[in-house]
C-alpha cells in the first residue's frame, strides 16, 4: 500500500488529466496532468477518485502475493509495488477507466459500448491474476512441492480459520469495492451491485463445496473459500448490470471454474500457485469481463463511456458486439499486461544480488525472521 500509493500518486494518476499525451480523439494511450497531483484540473471530487483508485492499484499489486508466497523476498516485492502503482496497473487503467482506447471500441469499431468493467473483473483482478502467473514462472516453485516425476505435493496452510477469516473480510470489503463503484449513494443501482454482489459470492461457495466434494470425496474449507472468492470475482465486472438470476448462474460457473483452474494450473501447467490466486482472479477475471458481455440486461449503462447506448446488453439480449469489446480487452491485458509483467520480474531477477527468490535455507526455515527480522509466532519457538 505504502509503495505502491507512493508512486502511483507520483507518476500513475490515470483518470483523462488535462489533454492527451499520447494519441488523440478515440485513440488516446496515455494521458497528461495528473502528476504529482499537482494539476489545477485535479478537483476535490477528482482527488477522492483518486483515493478510491489507490485500493483498486493495491489490490492489483497485492495479488502476485498469494502465487509467490513463502519463496519472494520482501525487498523485491517492494519494488514490484512501486512498479505496479508507477506503470504496470495505470496503463490498462488508463486506457479503460481513464476514457482511453479501450472505452471507445464502440466509436471506432462499433463494438457495444466499449470495455466495460464496473469495479475490475479485467482491469484489477485479472491484470493481477496475470501478474501472479508471470511471477510465479520466474520464481519456480517451492521447494519440495513437486516430485521427481513432477507429480504435486500437497504443502497444507498453517492456519485455516485465520483463512476462512480473511475471506469475510474480503467479502465485507468487496461491498465497498462493488457497490461504491456507482460513486453516489443516491444512486439506487447500489442496491442491484450489493445483492448481486452477495447472490454470486453465496452461490460460488456452495457450488465450489459440492464441486471438490465431488471430485475428492471431502468438502475443502480453502476450496470453499477460493469459491466464494471466485464468485466476487467474476460478479466484479458486470454486477450492475446484470440480473438476480444471472449473478447466481455467474457465481456457479465460477465455483467450478476456480477448483478445475487450480487443478490444471498444478498438474497440467507444473505451477506452484499456494493459494490459487492464478485460479480466483486470473481466470474469473477472465470469466468476468467476458459476462458483461454475455449476461447484461440493459437496464443500465446508458451512455455508458460516451457511447449512444441506452443500456449494456449481452449476447443473450442480442447484442454481440459488447462480448466483442469485452473479448479484445481481455486479450490486451493478458498480452501486454502479461509481457511487462514477465519482464519486470526476469529484468528484476537479473539484477538483484541473489536473485528475487529467498536463499534455500531461509526457505526452509520460513521467511519471518531472515526477511522481517521477527517471528510471526514467537510462543511456538523452542530455546534452551
Amino acid at each position: 500500500m505504502a509503495f505502491g500509493g507512493f508512486s502511483y500518486s507520483a507518476f500513475g494518476m490515470d483518470a483523462p488529466v488535462g489533454e492527451a499525451l499520447l494519441g488523440s480523439g478515440d485513440w488516446v494511450f496515455l494521458w497528461q496532468g495528473g502528476w504529482a497531483l499537482a494539476s489545477d484540473a485535479l478537483t476535490p471530487a477528482a482527488l477522492g477518485f483518486f483515493l478510491y483508485m489507490v485500493a483498486f492499484m493495491d489490490t492489483t499489486a497485492t495479488i502476485p502475493t498469494g502465487s509467490m508466497a513463502e519463496r519472494w523476498k520482501w525487498s523485491s516485492f517492494c519494488v514490484w509495488g512501486v512498479f505496479c502503482g508507477a506503470i504496470y496497473y495505470p496503463i490498462i487503467a488508463a486506457w479503460t477507466w481513464g476514457g482511453g482506447w479501450l472505452a471507445k471500441t464502440w466509436s471506432t469499431m462499433s463494438l457495444g459500448a466499449g470495455y466495460v468493467d464496473f469495479a475490475g473483473s479485467g482491469v484489477v483482478h485479472l491484470t493481477g491474476g496475470v501478474a501472479a502467473f508471470t511471477g510465479a514462472i520466474v520464481l519456480g516453485p517451492r521447494i519440495g512441492k513437486f516430485g521427481k516425476d513432477g507429480t504435486p505435493r500437497a504443502i497444507p496452510g498453517h492456519h485455516i480459520p485465520m483463512a476462512m477469516l480473511g475471506t469475510f473480510i474480503l467479502l465485507f470489503g468487496w461491498f465497498g469495492f462493488n457497490a461504491a463503484s456507482t460513486f453516489a449513494a443516491t444512486d439506487v443501482q447500489l442496491a442491484t451491485v450489493a445483492t448481486n454482489t452477495a447472490i454470486a459470492g453465496a452461490f460460488g461457495a456452495v457450488t465450489s463445496m459440492l464441486w471438490i466434494t465431488r471430485r475428492v470425496g471431502k468438502p475443502d474449507p480453502g476450496m470453499m473459500a477460493n469459491g466464494m472468492l471466485a464468485g466476487l470475482v467474476a460478479i466484479t465486472a458486470p454486477c450492475a448490470f446484470v440480473a438476480p438470476w444471472a449473478a447466481a448462474l455467474i457465481g456457479v460457473i465460477a465455483g467450478v471454474l476456480v477448483i478445475e483452474a487450480v487443478f490444471f494450473v498444478e498438474r497440467r501447467l507444473k505451477i506452484d500457485d499456494p493459494v490459487g490466486a492464478i485460479a480466483v482472479h486470473g481466470v474469473n477475471g477472465i470469466f468476468g469481463a467476458l459476462a458483461v458481455g454475455i449476461f447484461s440486461d440493459g437496464r443500465y449503462g446508458a451512455a455508458w463511456n460516451g457511447s449512444a447506448s441506452e443500456g449494456i446488453k449481452g449476447v443473450l439480449y442480442g447484442d454481440w458486439g459488447q462480448l466483442g469489446a469485452q473479448a479484445l480487452t481481455v486479450g490486451v491485458i493478458i498480452v501486454v499486461n502479461g509481457l511487462l509483467s514477465f519482464a519486470f520480474f526476469k529484468i528484476q531477477n537479473a539484477v538483484t544480488k541473489g536473485g528475487i527468490r529467498s536463499r534455500e535455507e531461509d526457505e526452509v526455515q520460513g521467511l519471518d525472521l531472515p526477511e522481517m527480522g521477527v517471528q510471526a509466532y514467537p510462543e511456538f519457538t523452542v530455546t534452551r
